[in-house]
């Protein structure tokens, strides 16, 4: 089982609370413990595992960057759920993020569509989960949080997300709608690309709608991919609630 390592409290709070990963290993740096680290000790107590503690040469030696904070465990892969499992929800909202060459803007990317409510995401083949600690730390546990499929046939995926009446939103400005002008209240797929590629040809072809985010200036060139995600994802929690509330 090749293993990731998962660095700081947060990360590891959301891989032990949600049970998405097998960990090896748990090293703290020997400390008084404060209240993050008690109740980390307890969750880890209840999946049996026991702590080594260690002393800052350890992280010093084996830490990937510098905000570990005296916290540092080894995992194995993310566990994902069936492709039919985002279709349970209630309204769905799916993000699928395809093209992000940086595992850091793909861990923001998700951590803002999970802040504003994403139900699912949908991984393709190439995706960053593989770089966990990176993703864990930069979406602040949510890349655990929030469901998650992969899939290997994305055109077919894409065909049940049709039958399940979601419509497949794409983030794109060619032939494209304003973003404050669509609607954007019911079942979703979101679909954001980099900065560089954009979105797949598949997803392009696929697509319900095409969304722009319309500049405050006139400015040739893409906003990241995280950025984006968090435009569109509050933009759709706002609409969402607007409609809740007539």
């Amino acid at each position: 089982m090749e293993l990731s390592p998962i660095e700081g409290a947060i990360s590891l709070k959301a891989v032990l609370e949600t049970g998405t990963r097998e960990i090896s290993e748990i090293y703290i740096r020997e400390r008084k413990p404060d209240k993050d680290l008690r109740y980390i000790l307890r969750l880890a107590e209840e999946k049996g595992l026991k702590p080594n503690f260690v002393s800052e040469k350890f992280f010093e030696e084996n830490a990937q960057g510098k905000t570990h904070g005296g916290i540092l465990a080894f995992a194995g892969e993310r566990k994902f759920v069936p492709e039919d499992a985002l279709f349970e929800d209630e309204n769905p909202m799916i993000a699928l993020l395809e093209g992000i060459e940086d595992p850091y803007n793909f861990g923001c990317a998700v951590r803002s569509l999970y802040a504003a409510g994403a139900t699912g995401l949908l991984l393709p083949e190439r995706n960053w989960m593989s770089a966990a600690g990176t993703v864990i730390r930069s979406s602040a546990g949510a890349s655990e949080r929030i469901k998650a499929a992969k899939t290997e046939n994305l055109p077919g995926f894409l065909q049940k997300a049709k039958q399940h009446g979601i419509k497949i939103i794409c983030a794109e400005r060619r032939d494209a709608v304003s973003l404050y002008s669509a609607d954007l209240t019911g079942g979703i797929l979101l679909a954001i690309g980099g900065e560089k590629r954009g979105v797949s040809k598949t997803v392009f072809d696929a697509a319900d709608s095409r969304v722009f985010i319309p500049y405050g200036r006139d400015f040739r060139n893409s906003i990241s991919a995280s950025a984006a995600s968090a435009v569109f994802a509050f933009e759709i929690l706002r609409q969402r609630q607007k409609n809740k509330a007539k």
